[in-house]
């Protein structure tokens, strides 16, 4: 309602009562008499052909949105900052701003906008609220006060759904306020097309259906996760948690359907969050809460621990809820990531539209929002409705084509003949076996089967330059803003289920793919902890690394098919970059995980035992991903006293990815305990630390000897140990000696000497071992048999000693023989009749026996007989002499 004193304004105001020029803002001069046309603000659809009449000159036109100019030095500054944000070698990288901090450094100056209000407050119109980024105004008045501030028309324009208003002449403004005041964004309510394609309904019954029809199949969350490779990211903990994700709406749709699709689809309760802003839309239903549901549902179905931000905002007789909820996501900094499943083609838009998501989209990115639109669903024919049978020309969609936003095209899978799905279901009603062939999104009457223009938007911008990250293998050299940036599929063929006025359904379109290439952001938001502001500079660079051959495979290159309907040829898709798809569908483990150029830190191993005195080794490697190109510098922290680190090679040369060898020292006074050594590696702008535990075990002396130095060695004769360990000495006597005894520590452990070996288990101290040697002796014994004795007896012998027995027939006896431990041996006469045995070198007992034996009798001769046997002895002596005479 308005109240009667700003009517009587608007009509002192029509009467010319109320004079200007008014002075505001310094020397800023505003005469009302004194105008410039804002051109290019008409909606085609406001023909007169369609005129239906006057509008009523009290109508309420609420919450129009005064676009405002920023002034062209800070709009180059600007620019220059939103580089510098995503420049890894600038101070600004990622240094994201409030809003507060946007109009600070950017905006209008605030008398500037201070005049701009008081004008419009002079014009009979109500403030509702002044953007804290200083680049519009809010306000609302009746169509009499709008017409009479902006001289134009609003007129009622019959369209397909009914009556609406708009103007039907182009506003204009006091040229005092030209160089502030770009326009008014919007004095008609025809309304941004959501980009959906038809609903169809999914297979009922019970239990639950296999959502898989003949060669039809239906996009279950599950099926996403293993299609576009998201559950390696699950498995590590990245799955939105910690996230919001903020969805443009202009409808209060019941949440029912948003918990029964989650429960539906195995996903965690995670109720989405409805934030109001300004009246209530309620509940439009039909197409207005298909579109709600599909982007609430997949949005959190793909960042499924995510906080979803419902926005809605009424529509106006002037200004579309789309508008509205996108002002308030960027003015209160809502959230790190948002999608826009809403469109209107650049020239229906006007200028004063395209200027504003214009500056929209480039304050979200210097805040640090990822703002992710769909392109369209109608091919090349981005001013047509996807349901239309004819394109008017070739157009791309306002809201997607900035250079600030990023646009999401659509694919769709081409299986041929290949067996991409299973005929069961998994978790999750999942049956998609792996990553599936895409071809452009096209289902239009310009291929078999077809209908309509339902096909991927895309083309070239009629508006905006080309930005300088645009450049990719494949971009076209044409100084324009080419979309799509990315695609995801949004096929029909095998839409996505979606859970709307109370029923599961099927759906496809761009409206599809952008809250789901949303959901993919919030997980790359998790893992790097940043928030991204327009990543487009970073996903070109890694398409471009690609498509050269050297980088990695994150991107899906759609090669076949076209977005071309009826009535408007498109453009095909090819290699690289195509205004089809743009760089195609992605690997969301391979997005995530290249995004930062960055290298990761690993040891192996990570634990280490390191005695005093000693040192250890682990290997130290660098992983390289996302194009990182820089040498790693290693440094070791945290190091306890007494262990010092050394690197082998101190730095991986660039592109840093290698390996170092790290060895820890640990001097003989660290201390014992257990301690983390941080690990550093410095390379480009980025640093990462990781920690190795290391555990100081204490060192014990053990020391080993010879009692008396003779009869010996023990060796080593000393050894180091750490705690618990072992050692073991090798006992070897002398020849002649033997071990006697054997101490460690004082205590006799002779008896633990096994195979000449000691072996000290268990370490718990110093310990000093003394071996002790002893001659080794040996028995010798002697027995006698018969008639005789010898001496000695009995005796002991050192080792390689020597005894001599002396042996002594009695009378009447002789020696019959010698054994020496039973072997026979000889014995010596010297001089005659000294009889002796001897034994030399000694090395075992020796039992020696000794026989005497009586000497027979001799019987006596006769005489005559010895006589004979002297001549026969004197005879043979003479024989002797005589043969020895020469």
């Amino acid at each position: 309602m308005f109240k009667t004193s700003q009517l009587a304004v608007a009509a002192l105001i029509c009467l010319g009562l109320v004079v200007a020029p008014a002075f505001a803002g310094g020397d800023r001069i505003i005469n009302d008499r004194d105008t410039v046309i804002l051109h290019g603000n008409v909606h085609p659809q406001a023909r007169p052909e369609n005129d239906a009449g006057p509008a009523d000159p009290a109508l309420p036109m609420e919450r129009m949105i005064l676009t405002l100019r920023l002034p062209p030095d800070r709009q180059s500054e600007l620019d220059k900052f939103l580089a510098r944000q995503q420049d890894p070698a600038s101070p600004d990288f990622h240094r994201w701003l409030a809003p507060e901090e946007f109009r600070a450094r950017f905006a209008p100056d605030p008398a500037d906008v201070a005049s701009a209000e008081r004008w419009l407050a002079g014009q009979g119109f109500v403030i509702d609220e002044i953007g804290k980024g200083g680049t519009w105004i809010n306000f609302s008045g009746p169509v009499a006060a709008v017409e009479r501030a902006f001289h134009t028309r609003i007129r009622r324009y019959r369209d397909g759904a009914g009556i609406r208003q708009g103007n039907a002449d182009e506003p204009s403004i006091p040229a005092g306020l030209a160089d502030l005041v770009a326009g008014i964004v919007s004095l008609h309510n025809f309304p941004r097309r959501p980009m959906h394609t038809n609903l169809r309904t999914a297979p009922q019954g019970s239990p639950l259906p296999a959502f898989t029809s003949g060669s039809t199949h239906y996009l279950a969350p599950a099926d996403f996760a293993t299609i576009y490779n998201v559950n390696p990211l699950y498995a590590k903990g990245l799955s939105g948690t910690g996230q919001s994700i903020a969805i443009v709406g202009r409808t209060h749709p019941p949440a029912s359907n948003w918990s029964t699709f989650r429960a539906t689809m195995g996903l965690p309760a995670n109720p989405p969050v409805v934030v109001v802003n300004g009246a209530d839309p309620g509940d439009l239903g039909g197409g207005e809460d298909n579109e709600a549901d599909l982007d609430v549902e997949w949005s959190g179905a793909v960042a499924r621990d995510a906080t979803i931000l419902f926005v809605t905002s009424k529509s106006t007789t002037t200004t579309d809820g789309v508008d509205l909820s996108a002002q308030y996501i960027v003015n209160n900094n809502l959230a790190p990531v948002m999608s826009t499943s809403f469109g209107q083609c650049e020239a229906q838009l006007g200028r004063t539209e395209r200027t504003f998501y214009n500056n929209l989209w480039q304050q979200a990115a210097a805040q640090g929002i990822t703002s992710f639109v769909s392109s369209g669903d109608a091919g090349a024919a981005g001013c047509n409705a996807g349901s239309d049978s004819t394109g008017s020309g070739s157009a791309v969609n306002g809201l997607a084509s900035t250079p600030y936003n990023v646009a999401v095209g659509g694919t769709q899978f081409s299986e041929g003949v290949g067996s991409y799905w299973s005929a069961n279901n998994g978790t999750g009603y999942g049956s998609a076996l792996g990553y599936i062939p895409e071809v452009a999104w096209n289902e239009s009457g310009s291929v078999s089967g077809g209908t309509g223009l339902w096909s991927t938007g895309g083309g070239v911008s009629a508006y905006f330059a080309k930005p300088s990250w645009q450049s990719a293998p494949g971009v076209p050299a044409d100084g324009k803003r080419d979309v799509p940036d990315v695609s995801l599929s949004a096929a029909g063929h095998d839409g996505y289920l979606v859970q709307t006025q109370n029923a599961l359904y099927v759906i496809g379109g761009t409206s599809a793919s952008s809250p789901a290439f949303a959901g993919l952001m919030a997980l790359v938001v998790q893992g790097t902890g940043q928030r991204q502001g327009n990543p487009n500079q970073r996903l070109y660079q890694l398409a471009a690394a690609q498509f050269s051959g050297t980088g990695v495979g994150i991107f899906h290159d759609t090669t076949s098919g076209n977005n071309s309907v009826p009535g408007v040829p498109g453009y095909a898709s090819a290699a690289g970059y195509d205004l089809a798809t743009g760089l195609g569908s992605v690997d969301a483990a391979q997005l995530v995980t290249n995004w930062i150029p960055d290298f990761a830190l690993a040891a192996a191993p990570v634990t280490l035992t390191i005695p005093q005195r000693s040192s250890a080794t682990t290997t130290v490697t660098s992983t390289v991903y996302g194009n990182f190109n820089s040498a790693v510098a290693l440094s070791a922290t945290s190091l306890p006293a007494g262990v010092t680190a050394g690197f082998a090679p101190s730095s991986i040369t660039a592109p840093g990815a290698g390996s170092s060898l790290l060895t820890l020292s640990v001097a003989a006074t660290t201390v014992p305990g257990s301690y983390q050594v941080l690990l550093t590696g410095s390379g480009g702008a980025n640093t990462h630390t990781i920690p190795v535990s290391i555990t100081v075990v204490p060192v014990y002396d053990l020391t080993a000897s010879v009692a008396g130095n003779t009869g010996g060695t023990i060796a080593p004769a000393s050894v180091a140990v750490a705690a618990g360990g072992s050692a073991s000495f090798t006992v070897t006597p002398a020849a002649g000696y033997a071990l006697a005894t054997l101490t460690d520590n004082g205590t006799d452990v002779t008896g633990a000497v096994s195979g000449g070996v000691y072996t000290v288990s268990g370490v718990a101290g110093p310990h000093s071992i003394v071996a002790g040697f002893t001659p080794i002796v040996f028995p010798v014994q002697v027995s006698v048999t018969g008639g005789g004795s010898v001496t000695p007896t009995a005796a002991t012998v050192s080792y390689g000693g020597s005894i001599t027995f002396t042996l002594t027939p009695a009378e009447g006896f002789r020696i019959a023989g010698v054994t020496d431990n039973g072997v026979a041996v000889n014995w010596t006469e010297s001089p005659p009749g000294a009889f002796s045995y001897r034994i030399d070198n000694v090395t075992a007992p020796h039992d020696v026996a000794v026989t005497f034996q009586a000497i027979p009798a001799v019987p006596a001769l006769p005489p005559h007989a010895v006589s004979l046997l002297l001549v026969a002895a004197v005879l043979g002596a003479c024989s002797l002499r005589r043969k020895t005479k020469p």
